[in-house]
């Protein structure tokens, strides 16, 4: 699916993923989280920025669970205080999503990761 000039609505309406319904559920927690968020489709997938800078991307190619990478700028981390970041990247974390309970057992954490995300750019 190409993305250029494509906006996220029109993304979701087009997706064919086994897992599409949680993957708008990820969308709208992440975006209801903080409205300083935007969003557009950038490395062909839905994702997150804000001051343009990229907060999270989501990568679809797993089929069996929603994948999310958090971007963090300058590779200023924030603690795993979420309970589902994984890796030691550099400058981002993962995140897997296997079903709709666990997206809303994440719920929470995952808006104060947004959260915090934002403040972590807002003070640097």
């Amino acid at each position: 699916m190409a993305s250029k000039n494509v906006t996220v609505p029109e993304y979701m309406e087009r997706l064919e993923h086994p897992l599409k319904k949680e993957v708008e559920a990820l969308r709208q927690i992440i975006l209801e989280a903080n409205d300083k968020l935007e969003e557009r489709v950038k490395w062909n997938s839905p994702s997150f920025f804000y001051k343009n800078i990229d907060m999270a991307a989501f990568h679809l190619r797993p089929d069996e669970y929603v994948h999310i990478v958090f971007v963090f700028p300058d590779g200023k981390m924030l603690k795993d205080n979420y309970g589902f970041l994984d890796g030691d990247y550099k400058d981002r974390r993962l995140a897997k999503f296997y079903n709709m309970d666990e997206i809303n057992e994440r719920k929470t954490k995952l808006q104060q990761l947004v959260n915090d995300w934002i403040t972590l750019v807002d003070n640097a």
